[in-house]
């Protein structure tokens, strides 16, 4: 399948992208990938719209889904590839986490307006447009009000862990979602493991069943690349890869296009 390219990990409106789902298919379509795949914060309401679009340009669509998820003081993300998001334990699960996610964001933006920046819930709410909140809407908003010059200095001044105006999420475990991801008919696999920090981890993620790892990622050098490459073939893991690429109105660049993968990764990815 040598020129088929592929990008695993990628958002949309749906959760903190800002590339909606029918513009996000039409760029990769243009940058010449064959497949991608709409993994989004805990939330697979972007996945319809996708394959519709995906339908329409002739590229391959994957549902995903990436789940937040906490452990010894770490945050884990956990990738699901080939998800039913049609199954209905499955829809009330995330609608729950969803439910979790607005009363964070409330309280978040309590604490901004205690510390003098006039924020209000539902200007966050109205920049998701029904999608999973996230604190990288408040960071849009606080720098489009000017409180920020840059969209990293809104987590690092002010909702990133540690600063004044952060409050927890609620946790679930990666074991958890790992099996939710499993009972969804999904391929669980550990998202940019380099940023964890926490390589002694991978043991017992492992054990709890994940069956592929995030090798190549925009935030992984070659050191990062080849180290993982080698943890999965000992171990016999799902190797993906993907920009993480959440448009242009986040993060200050558009990921997608940096990584191209090999059509060989869905090829494995569907045969498991």
């Amino acid at each position: 399948m040598k020129g088929r390219y592929v990008d695993l990990h990628l958002h949309t409106t749906a959760s903190d992208g800002s590339y909606t789902p029918t513009e996000l298919v039409t760029k990769a379509k243009k940058l010449g990938f064959s497949a991608i795949a709409i993994t989004d914060h805990d939330t697979v309401g972007g996945i319809e719209e996708g394959l519709k679009a995906a339908e329409e340009l002739g590229i391959e669509l994957i549902p995903g889904i990436e789940m937040n998820t906490d452990y010894e003081n770490t945050e884990i993300h956990i990738l699901g590839y080939y998800i039913d998001y049609q199954d209905k334990n499955f829809i009330n699960i995330l609608a729950d986490l969803k439910e979790a996610r607005y009363n964070r964001i409330r309280k978040i933006v309590s604490k901004l307006n205690d510390l003098g920046l006039e924020i209000a819930f539902d200007e966050v709410n109205k920049l998701a447009d029904g999608g999973a909140l996230g604190r990288p809407h408040i960071a849009q908003i606080m720098l489009n009000k000017g409180y920020v010059q840059e969209w990293s200095q809104a987590f690092d001044q002010y909702i990133a862990k540690g600063a004044p105006a952060y409050v927890e999420r609620k946790k679930i475990t990666p074991k958890k979602a790992i099996g939710i991801i499993k009972e969804a008919g999904g391929v669980p696999v550990i998202a940019h493991p380099a940023l964890m920090e926490r390589d002694d981890l991978l043991k017992t993620l492992l054990e709890w069943g994940i069956e592929g790892i995030e090798v190549y990622h925009t935030e992984h050098d070659r050191i990062d690349s080849q180290r993982y490459l080698e943890y999965a073939r000992e171990n016999d893991l799902l190797v993906t890869a993907g920009s993480d690429c959440h448009g242009p109105e986040r993060k200050g660049e558009i990921l997608i296009g940096k990584i191209k993968a090999s059509y060989e990764l869905v090829e494995n990815l569907k045969a498991k």
